[in-house]
């Protein structure tokens, strides 16, 4: 009479009495009983707290994390892998494209941008810098034939020689020089030679190189440049101006960040295959055992971020995911929509040997009962 019958009969529009079953008669009402009785008694919100923590203990939390990163790295190695070296190739363009120029042009305003690399470079290479025997014999033979050569000397004397220039020399040395320069200098004067320098290296182009060139010949000026280039470091310089060279250095390398560096990003942007550089990225990941090692430690280092704050704030977590689980409907929900049948097996099936223990007393007091009234029976 508990479960059965399992649905109502009626006569006409009469239901007949004890039909169906206590259980299934009050099922709904069972039902909310049940989940008030669970979630009042059993699932409690301080309960659910320390299921959640047991839940969440630090080493589940590294191996899930660890597991997430290992299915994220496994998709790499299959087609969507395509995807994702698009969405890095838009990154990296965006980076180069947008983001850095911007950020170098606020960056570069600052007065110590760079200041200790741009230093390091100066005191490791260019204060070290030399020339080498083949550098140096190749740069003489530039300057020797480009900015040295006979004529372009001849024409730096023609355009030194202007009259202004010439009268300012010729009164300086006047001026200034003593004893037997003095005699030259008053009585012959220098004024009249500079003139016919001058006019000799312009009327006498050919003839003019030719002396110019034999004299720097008889010098041996090749050699002597050579050797100074080769000589030549920034180590021979004064303390204050090789200070002053690497402020100078530092500033110029400021100001043209600030000016042409973003351009000089964007020009760097336009020069690059960022889909083929995504992909040797992606390749990268696939292949790097530093990735490999590198999962446990971001693992561990992430569970310990997210325990840190989970021990914090896991009671107002745990109160806020109560509402959203709806627990108590689902309950409700799951016992409304078993069959009779199914909830009859299931309490039998849990309360089995107790309901037979019930008949097996039942019967031992019937027997009990029926000996005791036999026997006032035969009494009277």
């Amino acid at each position: 009479m508990l479960f059965r019958p399992y649905r109502a009969y009626y006569i006409g529009q009469y239901r007949l009495p004890l039909t169906p079953g206590l259980i299934p008669r009050n099922q709904g009402r069972l039902a909310k009983r049940v989940a008030d009785t669970i979630m009042g008694s059993l699932l409690t919100p301080t309960e659910l707290q320390h299921l959640a923590r047991r839940l969440l203990a630090l080493e589940r939390i590294r191996g899930a994390i660890r597991w997430l990163l290992n299915m994220a790295r496994d998709q790499l190695n299959k087609e969507s892998s395509r995807k994702t070296t698009q969405i890095i190739a838009g990154i990296l363009h965006d980076l180069f494209g947008e983001s850095l120029p911007r950020l170098l042009k606020v960056w570069s305003r600052r007065e110590n941008f760079l200041a200790k690399q741009i230093d390091k470079i100066f005191d490791d290479v260019l204060l070290e810098f030399r020339l080498t025997d083949q550098q140096a014999s190749q740069l003489a033979d530039w300057l020797m034939q480009v900015a040295l050569s006979p004529n372009s000397i001849r024409l730096t004397i023609v355009d030194f020689l202007t009259d202004k220039n010439i009268v300012a020399i010729d009164e300086v040395f006047r001026e200034r020089s003593t004893g037997t320069y003095w005699l030259v200098a008053n009585f012959l004067g220098l004024r009249n030679s500079l003139v016919r320098l001058r006019n000799y290296c312009l009327d006498e182009k050919e003839g003019a190189n030719a002396r110019l060139a034999e004299f720097m010949e008889s010098l041996d000026f090749q050699s002597r440049l050579k050797e100074g280039l080769q000589n030549f470091s920034l180590q021979n310089l004064p303390v204050s101006t090789v200070r002053q060279l690497r402020k100078t250095l530092r500033d110029s390398v400021r100001k043209y960040l600030q000016t042409e560096g973003a351009d000089l990003l964007r020009g760097l942007g336009d020069s690059i295959d960022f889909d083929h550089a995504a992909q040797a990225i992606v390749n990268r990941l696939r292949t790097s055992t530093t990735i490999d090692s590198s999962l446990e430690l971001i693992s561990q280092e992430l569970a310990l971020v997210l325990d840190r704050y989970l021990e914090k704030d896991l009671e107002q977590i745990v109160a806020k995911v109560i509402p959203i689980l709806a627990i108590d409907r689902v309950i409700v929900d799951r016992v409304n929509a078993t069959s009779p049948q199914n909830l009859e097996a299931a309490v039998e099936g849990i309360v089995k040997s107790e309901l037979q223990a019930i008949v097996n007393l039942g019967g031992v007091l019937g027997i009990i009962v029926g000996l005791f009234q036999s026997g006032l029976l035969l009494i009277r």
